[in-house]
């Protein structure tokens, strides 16, 4: 039988690197083309103890000049497509709409580059970039990789602690920053207490602090004595004296980024470099996504402040000349549940690229589904070929739903893809292609279409990731079993090398564990007989429960979630489950729940039929082992960081301490929390749980005791 096109493209990616990814960087305009695709070495470095360490290295397309706004922007005009729509602005919240063609983002570009190096901005310099989702935020991107400069995006909102980690650790020559942000239906937030704030307490102070002025809330006054500067003022007068920069071509692995992963401690900076990351993401957006050139449109609804904003919001789609959707809103309550459906509808969106909780949310405010099926039956989603998931696991129920959804009101064909990634990874590391253009040279025995989608699978790795399942000794499992997720090396090229000037932390963080070998994940799963993916949860989400490993995603068996089961209530909307203390078994599994009812209960403690049936179906579905130890419910109880993940240990430890008779604890909030607020409703909910149940526990005792 014919092999899949993409296992064909795969395992050549594997077996023969330097041919696949030659091709691949043949797609590109290089100032000077590399002489190979690959070189392998090891690193030696001096540990802070003295001793040397040495661990293997990498280098993608060693000798090679490129530059990505180049490649992203002029290009693309130089062959005549500059008046193709690059960027759509979409913000309900100002009610605002905008749209800028290559030609003309190429200009601002330009500009903006000028103004930057006129403020003291040099090649291999690092500028902080602190903005909402508004097109100037693209523009100084592109601006910074012009210049050769390196951007590092913290999410516009982050804590002034929060941002002052990052401002000593990167040490930017300037920051690029806006008057406000805006947050969903709440008021325009400034930022000028959170630079500042963060410029108080922070060692090392930039040059320049450049402000894009917004008109729902202003940055007044400006202070030219510190340093700060009116970013439009700047460009007026660079555009009235025709100032503009030329592209500054870089090294292969000179650094595009530096993207900051960890949201407590100290944080994590990923280098990107500039050949790998423009290569890399070159092929994935039209391989995985199905995004090819001119008039393919691509919506990714997350923001510029996470890699998935960066790598597809900003830097993929204008890498193959399409259209990138540019979104300033909510999924619900912006005005509404509808607001992604009307967004592809006005812009003919082909590919939706979304967090599992964003659909979560959107069920939970429309669980029937009326927003989709009115502008589907009316025709305005057919232009939806597919709906990519990512950012935290996808439970089967969710997958099934929109899978029909699409079946019935978008393109023939249109398929919903689950697929999993990291910062570290800067791409998908596992998916299904929708198309395979990785060259003809893979398709020509190989049967075509995308491969069958598993409802609860992440996929099939990706072109360069060598995806491995191993026991906590480095040996891999067999296939089915339940291990550590971890990769070969090298990356591939979209991929880290090391950290921002922190060798052994990159190797301690990474290598240290499997000796080299692998690279650590630091996430648990397994992959089946053929291939697919599970990504069942962090590694440090397991729990005991009776001397058998749960993962609060999936049982160390290929069985359902515990989640997924309990989603599969037809009244529960969402959940997440957690472990709490127990004497007799280690720990149980205790769920938090939102109820998809249109009036949802008052009181923490479900009903004894609700309770009764979630129970019966984690039992049926996994087995008596996995019985919930309890069930709270609550509407904005569960915490989730910006881009979309659930804040499990923030629950975990509310929990924990309550079964210690502690509600007034506190526990540690990262700063990357979506609305601090929900901690005190589940602080809430869970005192009252406990408050409940202990009275319940006081009667049932005294009821024995008569007996």
């Amino acid at each position: 039988m014919a092999h899949h096109i993409q296992d064909s493209t795969y395992a050549a990616s594997i077996s023969d690197p330097e041919a696949f990814w030659s091709h691949q960087a043949s797609q590109l305009h290089w100032h000077k083309p590399p002489s190979s695709a690959l070189r392998k070495t090891n690193k030696t470095f001096k540990a802070k103890d003295g001793t040397n360490i040495s661990h293997p290295h990498w280098t993608w397309f060693p000798d090679g000049e490129i530059s990505t706004s180049y490649n992203c922007l002029d290009r693309h005009v130089h062959a005549g497509n500059g008046e193709v729509v690059a960027i759509v602005w979409d913000s309900p919240v100002t009610g605002s709409k905008e749209e800028w063609t290559y030609s003309q983002v190429l200009r601002e570009v330009e500009i903006l580059a000028g103004v930057l190096r006129e403020e003291g901005v040099r090649k291999g310099d690092v500028v902080l970039v602190y903005m909402p989702m508004i097109p100037a935020t693209i523009f100084v991107l592109l601006a910074c990789a012009r210049l050769g400069a390196i951007h590092a995006v913290v999410f516009g909102g982050f804590s002034a602690p929060a941002l002052a980690q990052r401002i000593d650790a990167s040490k930017p020559r300037a920051i690029m920053t806006a008057s406000c942000g805006i947050d969903g239906a709440k008021p325009p937030m400034g930022y000028r207490s959170f630079i500042e704030g963060a410029l108080a307490k922070s060692t090392h102070q930039p040059y320049r602090t450049i402000i894009w002025q917004r008109d729902q809330l202003r940055w007044d006054p400006v202070r030219k004595e510190t340093g700060e500067r009116n970013w439009q003022r700047l460009v007026k007068s660079a555009r009235n004296r025709g100032l503009k920069a030329d592209c500054v071509p870089v090294k292969s692995n000179d650094g595009l980024y530096i993207i900051y992963t960890r949201t407590t401690g100290l944080p994590k900076g990923v280098l990107r470099e500039a050949a790998g990351h423009a290569v890399g993401l070159n092929l994935s957006i039209k391989y995985l996504f199905g995004i090819h050139g001119p008039g393919d449109v691509m919506f990714c609804a997350s923001d510029l402040g996470w890699v998935v904003g960066h790598s597809y919001i900003a830097y993929a789609p204008l890498l193959a000349g399409a259209t990138t959707v540019l979104f300033e809103g909510k999924p619900v309550g912006t005005p509404d549940a509808g607001t992604f459906w009307r967004v592809i509808e006005e812009n003919k969106v082909n590919t939706l690229f979304t967090a599992p909780t964003a659909l979560r949310a959107i069920r939970r405010d429309d669980g029937e589904n009326d927003f989709f099926s009115k502008r589907g039956k009316a025709g305005g989603l057919k232009s939806l070929r597919a709906l990519f998931l990512a950012g935290e696991r996808s439970e089967p129920s969710i997958v099934t739903m929109y899978q029909q959804l699409l079946k019935d009101y978008c393109a023939p064909g249109a398929v919903v893809v689950d697929n999993w990634w990291s910062s570290e990874s800067g791409s998908p590391i596992t998916g299904i292609a929708l198309s395979a253009t990785a060259g003809k040279q893979y398709q020509s025995s190989a049967r075509a279409g995308h491969l069958a989608i598993k409802p609860g699978s992440a996929g099939k790795a990706m072109p360069g990731f060598d995806v491995r399942v191993v026991d906590d000794s480095g040996k891999e499992v067999q296939r089915g079993s339940m291990g550590n997720i971890v990769l070969g090396v090298p990356l591939a090229p979209s991929g880290m090398t090391t950290l921002w000037q922190d060798e052994e932390r990159f190797y301690k963080s990474y290598l240290k564990r499997f000796e080299g070998k692998w690279i650590d994940t630091g996430d648990a799963g397994m992959i089946d007989e053929e291939g697919y993916v599970s990504i069942m949860s962090r590694a440090d989400d397991i729990i005991n429960v009776a001397a058998h490993r749960f993962s609060t995603g999936k049982f160390d068996s290929p069985l359902r979630a515990i989640e997924q089961a309990i989603t599969s209530h037809h009244d529960v909307a969402e959940a997440c489950v957690v472990g709490i203390p127990d004497d007799l078994k280690g720990h149980l599994p205790f769920a938090f729940v939102t109820l998809s009812t249109p009036d949802h209960p008052e009181a923490a403690v479900p009903d004894d039929k609700l309770f009764k049936e979630v129970q019966q179906a984690v039992r049926s579905q996994i087995g008596a082992i996995a019985s919930l130890g309890g069930m709270i419910q609550g509407k904005g109880m569960i915490p989730k960081t910006r881009s979309g993940k659930t804040l499990r240990r923030v629950l975990r430890e509310l929990i924990e301490n309550a079964v210690h008779g502690d509600f007034a604890k506190e526990v540690q909030v990262p700063s990357t929390i979506e609305d601090a607020d929900v901690v005190a409703v589940a602080r809430t909910r869970i005192k009252e749980y406990f408050e409940r149940k202990g009275k319940d526990l006081h009667r049932a005792t005294e009821q024995r005791a008569k007996l």
